[in-house]
């Protein structure tokens, strides 16, 4: 088994599942774990193929069918959980006790195939207008902890680091795929959200094009400068929506907040992604957001549903002007209601908020401090 040590005293062990999908263990710097570890020997079918995607004309967005997808696990018992550590009655997908562990998905929206050719190029009918590619690229399941349930917010500070210490490590090997143009890191909590599974974890998909969220802050960085993300620090910074002012991070309530919960945290100079960010300051983001994430937990009396969305720049293009960044958002605009999008929201993507930035920012100072 391969063995790196990584920033933060975080070991990294390599190793694959039984099918040849990739494992990685990220150990904690005080791990009690020992250092070799079980062999997957499970007996497993062929992964699915590459699934297709198709190109809506009026649009230009790319469409990906996985039909695989359909038979993954859905709210597992703990002793059936997928992501627990195998035992004689559970033949999960990680064969021993880990701190962090890190395996490509079986089923993914992209992938498994990941090089660049002609296969992979557009490939149009008859008809021009119905075009379609090979859904090439990567995904990968992020275990926070073998625990059966829990989330970011519930980690320690030193798991939580170690965790950050594989997303940045994971960026830097996904961005290196020829076929990848962007790598998103993110969490899914909660059922309102539709969570699958309790267990606390995250995902890092590849995809083999540019968003159209990026694309659009693309055009925002091309028509506002170059220095848009500094200029968006220094206004939020002394402004009324402020929440954690940190040495490397600042957590704000964006001016424009789409839903009725929406934390923004930046870092205070530019890096494109995690891959790029320093040994302190990814210390000072374990610290601060699980801050965050504990202050979002606070406001009412039962765990806030929230999507952890972590946008980095793509892997070949703006990369001194797009910078890593989180968009926190949550549907929950009171201890029992939701945000639903209706017709405006979901159809027109014109969008209407429910609560002023101002009123959610100074709630979560109150519970933060």
């Amino acid at each position: 088994m391969e063995q790196v040590l990584l920033q933060a005293g975080v070991v990294r062990r390599a190793t694959h599942l039984a099918d040849g999908r990739e494992l990685f263990y990220y150990d904690d710097p005080d791990t009690a774990l020992a250092e070799q570890r079980a062999v997957d020997r499970r007996t497993l079918s062929e992964r699915a193929p590459t699934a297709r995607m198709r190109q809506d004309v009026l649009t230009g967005d790319w469409i990906t069918f996985a039909t695989a997808r359909q038979s993954r696990a859905f709210m597992p018992p703990a002793h059936q959980d997928p992501l627990a550590p195998q035992t004689a009655s559970n033949p999960s997908e990680i064969p021993a006790l880990y701190d962090v562990a890190v395996f490509e998905n079986k089923s993914p929206a992209f992938g498994p195939a990941t090089e660049r050719g002609t296969d992979h190029g557009v490939d149009t009918a008859p008809d021009s207008l119905l075009r379609e590619r090979a859904s090439v690229g990567r995904c990968e399941v992020v275990c926070f902890s073998p625990e059966h349930e829990g989330s970011f917010a519930t980690l320690t500070p030193t798991r939580a680091r170690t965790v950050i210490e594989a997303w940045a490590d994971r960026t830097a090997a996904l961005c290196e795929i020829p076929a990848v143009e962007q790598v998103f890191v993110f969490e899914n909590r909660g059922a309102e959200i539709g969570v699958t599974l309790p267990h606390p974890h995250g995902q890092i998909y590849a995809y083999p094009y540019v968003t159209p969220r990026t694309q659009r802050l693309l055009r925002s960085l091309e028509r506002e400068g170059a220095d848009l993300f500094d200029r968006v620090v220094e206004v939020e910074s002394r402004g009324p929506r402020v929440v954690l002012d940190a040495e490397h991070w600042i957590a704000f309530i964006p001016y424009a907040a789409r839903w009725p919960l929406e934390v923004h945290m930046i870092p205070k100079r530019h890096v494109a992604d995690f891959a790029a960010t320093s040994p302190v300051e990814r210390d000072g983001l374990a610290h601060s957001y699980l801050r965050i994430l504990n202050a979002v937990d606070r406001l009412y009396d039962s765990p806030t549903p929230y999507i952890a969305a972590w946008h980095q720049a793509p892997t070949r293009l703006a990369r001194d002007t797009a910078r890593l960044h989180l968009q926190l958002t949550s549907p929950r605009r009171a201890a029992d209601k939701l945000k639903y999008l209706a017709g405006s929201e979901a159809a027109m993507q014109a969008w209407v908020a429910d609560v002023a930035p101002e009123e959610v920012a100074a709630r979560l100072r109150a519970v933060l401090e």
